[in-house]
């Protein structure tokens, strides 16, 4: 009884995994210009680089933005401290 649980298990565990494994889809024979791509099929990657760019210049802007006004709260709290000793 004990053996029978384990296969059991075992069988449980295994057979799905089996189950679920496909044979990946053959590659290509030949290399395929992207000219012969349907247009549904190709990125249109100057979207793709110009959103990345803009979101790094605007994060830098930001980070700058943010270090300038820390920097400005410090030199008005030194001043301020300096003042009172």
């Amino acid at each position: 009884m004990r053996y029978f649980r384990l296969f059991l298990i075992v069988a449980l565990l295994v057979l799905p995994a089996l189950a679920g494994a496909q044979t990946p889809a053959p590659s290509p024979d030949e290399f395929v210009p992207i000219s012969q791509i349907p247009a549904e099929e190709q990125i249109p990657a100057i979207n793709l680089v110009a959103a990345a760019y803009a979101f790094v210049w605007l994060a830098l802007i930001g980070y700058v933005w943010s270090l300038g006004r820390r920097l400005a709260k410090t030199e008005d709290d030194l001043a301020r401290l300096e003042r009172k000793g």
